[in-house]
């Protein structure tokens, strides 16, 4: 009998050693889904806040680039909006850049759509657009494809073509420099946010020293038909703490847009707001008209100024970046209309 009862004893021992390893083993496996899946689910889920978020696929010739647009809700039948075009910076996509700049809660606001081109990462694998190639012509291909998604957009949806701006971050802002100096007649403003000015590089090694901020920056070229002076002005924005991509290229990017247009430098101004980081703004001026603006941010480093202190390049003690590109896009347009 007591054979038995130790016998006993030790299979429900056992039973429960088992059960307690299976919960700690399901448990184990269960936070190592969910972080495999993270990103995935991030993904698909839509940003905060009221208004559709769209996908998109664009093709060309030289291969296709999904995208996503935000809607604002309750758009009146005939009515026509601005559009804001958002190029992501390397390691992002449409939702952790809208997520990040918190862009669609302004555009719900103001009432504009957004448009959000997504890098492949076939073509590139850490997600960066190619701006610098273009030695190879891949950087133009991408440029392309960006305008076939903005082209798709004004034909589907309610977009007011003559209202069109485009921003980007890092990688996002270099190309969205390539892009208005090839097609400079379809945007009314363009944003670089930490970002390295159109020319400096041609391939991928020119490009670590252009980030450095040690290649020189030649001069924008006049796209046919539409003079440099006649360029849509260029906001600039770059933190002094930026190790990734040196502040001189923010000072060459306003420089030479404006060096381009015959615009002067005026003086520049202090600004802070509450407790986020101060400012110097400098405007570069034409016969009354600013042709650039150029931001430095003190402290900021390689991240969207006042964005959602969460995600990945993105420091929420920074001036509104995102407020900042909208005014600035919301002016051009007010002096179109």
């Amino acid at each position: 009998m007591k054979g038995r009862r130790r016998a006993s004893a030790w299979v429900k021992g056992f039973e429960r050693s088992f059960i307690a390893m299976t919960r700690t083993a399901a448990a184990s496996s269960t936070r190592a889904l969910v972080k495999t899946l993270k990103p995935f689910v991030a993904k698909r889920t839509p940003p905060p806040g009221a208004g559709a978020w769209i996908p998109g696929l664009a093709m060309g010739a030289t291969g296709a680039r999904g995208f996503r647009l935000y809607r604002p809700p309750a758009i009146q039948f005939g009515e026509r909006l601005p559009l804001m075009v958002m190029l992501h910076g390397c390691g992002q996509d449409a939702n952790s850049f809208a997520s990040s700049t918190r862009m669609n809660r302004i555009a719900m606001r103001e009432r504009f759509l957004v448009l959000y081109p997504e890098q492949d990462r076939l073509a590139n694998g850490q997600a960066c657009w190619n701006w610098f190639d273009t030695g190879s012509g891949r950087a133009y291909g991408e440029a392309d494809l960006i305008m076939k998604a903005i082209e798709q957009v004004c034909l589907l949806h309610p977009v007011d073509k003559a209202c069109v701006a485009i921003a980007g971050l890092s990688a996002g802002a270099s190309m969205a420099a390539l892009l208005v100096t090839r097609q400079p007649g379809r945007f009314k403003a363009l944003v670089m946010h930490s970002g390295v000015p159109p020319g400096a590089a041609h391939s991928s090694l020119s490009a670590l020293g252009a980030m450095k901020g040690q290649r020189a920056t030649l001069p924008v070229a006049a796209a046919p038909g539409t003079p440099v002076a006649d360029w849509p002005p260029l906001l600039v924005i770059h933190g002094n703490a930026d190790t990734v991509v040196s502040p001189h290229n923010g000072q060459a990017a306003a420089q030479v847009w404006a060096r381009a247009a015959g615009a002067h430098a005026g003086l520049p101004r202090q600004v802070q707001r509450g407790r986020r980081y101060p400012m110097s703004i400098t405007d570069f001026k034409r016969k009354g008209a600013t042709v650039a603006t150029l931001v430095a941010v003190d402290r900021l480093a390689h991240a969207w100024s006042g964005g959602v202190a969460s995600q990945p390049f993105s420091d929420g003690q920074g001036p509104d970046a995102s407020r900042m590109a909208w005014a600035f896009a919301a002016k051009q347009f007010r002096k179109r209309a």
